[in-house]
């Protein structure tokens, strides 16, 4: 038995940050399913789903001002506590850029909705349900090599949005002699491509504390 797992037989069931952590992370998977939903909606429908999507944004933030409170009141906490913020700064991270990519369609006023678009806004989907896998995995400190396998995946996404990201720009300034539209299509390309890193950094600090508690 390792001294991690020594010590966890002692530790209180933590009932603060994994429940803050975990309703974090569902918002976030919210978030990207109705981003995902409303780049397959007609136009004339985006509107509803900007309003929730910008209010899930800052339902993630408010969690997030919320645990760093909670940090600086519990003496006990189920891991390290700059790991603990680490973890919601990246998941906000994640929030603030799918919601960026959501206000850019609105302020550039993007009628068509792209193929790539489509395709990223579905990689980050995945990838924010898997990091609400891992957080699962986390609560439970009991499998922590599942977290390396769910953080492999999130990383083949990531990859996988540079992909896509790349032969978007690439097609844009192939086809497109509009240089509004270019720009409109790059910043919310980009943006989208963002929250994938994002996702990805989220993993890293994921890793991080599956090494240290393994």
């Amino acid at each position: 038995m390792s001294i991690n797992s020594f010590f966890k037989m002692f530790t209180p069931k933590d009932k603060v940050f994994f429940p803050l952590l975990k309703e974090a992370s569902s918002s976030l998977i919210q978030l990207a399913e109705l981003l995902h939903e409303c780049v397959n909606a007609p136009k004339d429908q985006r509107e509803a789903y900007f309003l929730e999507i910008a209010k899930l944004e800052a339902k993630i933030e408010a969690l997030k001002q919320r645990i760093n409170i909670e940090l600086g009141q519990n003496f006990i906490t189920p891991f390290d506590r700059e790991d603990i913020f680490a973890l919601i700064k990246a998941i906000d991270y994640v929030a603030d850029y799918l919601n960026g990519a959501a206000n850019r369609m609105k302020i550039y006023q993007v009628a068509k909705i792209s193929k790539s678009i489509r395709k990223l806004t579905e990689v980050n989907l995945d990838a924010c349900k898997l990091i609400g896998e891992a957080i699962e995995e986390l609560n439970e400190m009991r499998n922590l090599g599942n977290i390396n396998i769910i953080c492999e995946k999130i990383n083949k996404l990531e990859a996988k949005s540079d992909k896509i990201f790349d032969k978007a720009v690439q097609e844009i300034f192939e086809n497109e002699m509009d240089a509004k539209n270019i720009i409109k299509y790059k910043e919310v390309l980009s943006t989208l491509e963002s929250a994938a890193d994002k996702c990805k950094s989220v993993a890293y600090v994921l890793e991080a504390i599956a090494v240290k508690h393994s």
